[in-house]
């Protein structure tokens, strides 16, 4: 079964509230990311698998096929 995944998700950092669209891989996890307006350095909230789980408007493709997130 093949999937149409949305692969842009708006990150919003928690910090400053700054908001910018980014690109999710689709084959690996991002951990990290720099808010570019404040620098902070996100990482996934605790039971999330990356950044775009915890602080994007769109979950990361794996998540939104209800599979396992980066196993």
């Amino acid at each position: 079964m093949t999937e149409k995944n949305i692969l842009e998700s708006t990150i919003t950092c928690p910090i400053c509230g700054y908001q910018k669209v980014e690109t999710m891989p689709t084959n690996a996890c991002q951990f990290f990311y720099e808010c570019t307006n404040c620098k902070t350095r996100l990482q996934p909230k605790l039971g999330d698998c990356c950044v775009f789980c915890s602080y994007g408007n769109v979950k990361c493709p794996p998540k939104q096929n209800e599979n396992a997130c980066c196993s």
